[in-house]
C-alpha cells in the first residue's frame, strides 16, 4: 500500500504522464488554420483542458525559450514568437508528449511524414506551424509558464 506522499507523486506522474504543452505558432494563425490544427488535435484523441490566444512579448518569448539563449536561432526564433498572436493548448491523452510530438510530425516539414500538422501547416523549419514539449517535465514547466491552475480544466 502506498503512503500519502507515494500516493501524491503516483498521481503526479499519471497526471503529467497525460498532459503535454503545445503552441499553435503566429505562422499558422496568421494563415487562418488555428481552428484546423484545433480540429485535428481533437480528432485525434486529445482532450484541450487550457487555450488562449495570447500575442507574447519578445521578453516573454525570451522567457519561454531561455533553453536556447545563446544558440544561433534564439534571436530569429523570438522575433518570430513575438511576431503575432498565438494559441497556446494544454492538452490531455495517454502519453500525451509522444502522441503529440507524432501528430505534430518532424521539424522539418519537407521531411515530416504524411498526415502530421506540419506536413500540412508548415511552410519551414523556422515557421513550422506548431511547438511541443519535448519530456513530461518540460510539459508541467511549460504549461506553468502560460497557465494557472484556475485555467486548467
Amino acid at each position: 500500500m502506498l503512503g500519502k506522499n507515494e500516493k501524491t507523486i503516483s498521481k503526479y506522474n499519471y497526471i503529467m504522464s497525460n498532459l503535454t504543452f503545445g503552441i499553435i505558432k503566429p505562422d499558422a494563425v496568421r494563415a487562418g488554420n488555428a481552428g484546423k490544427i484545433v480540429d485535428r488535435v481533437l480528432s485525434n484523441g486529445f482532450k484541450v483542458r487550457g487555450m488562449k490566444l495570447i500575442h507574447q512579448t519578445r521578453k516573454q518569448a525570451e522567457g519561454f525559450y531561455s533553453v536556447h539563449a545563446g544558440k544561433g536561432f534564439f534571436d530569429e526564433l523570438t522575433e518570430f514568437m513575438s511576431s503575432g498572436p498565438c494559441v497556446v493548448l494544454a492538452l490531455e491523452k495517454d502519453n500525451a508528449v509522444p502522441a503529440w510530438r507524432e501528430l505534430m510530425g518532424a521539424t522539418n516539414p519537407a521531411e515530416a511524414a504524411e498526415g502530421t500538422l506540419r506536413k500540412d501547416f508548415a511552410s519551414s523549419i523556422g515557421e513550422n506551424a506548431v511547438h511541443g514539449s519535448d519530456s513530461d517535465e518540460n510539459a508541467a514547466i511549460e504549461i506553468a509558464y502560460f497557465f494557472s491552475k484556475l485555467e486548467l480544466v
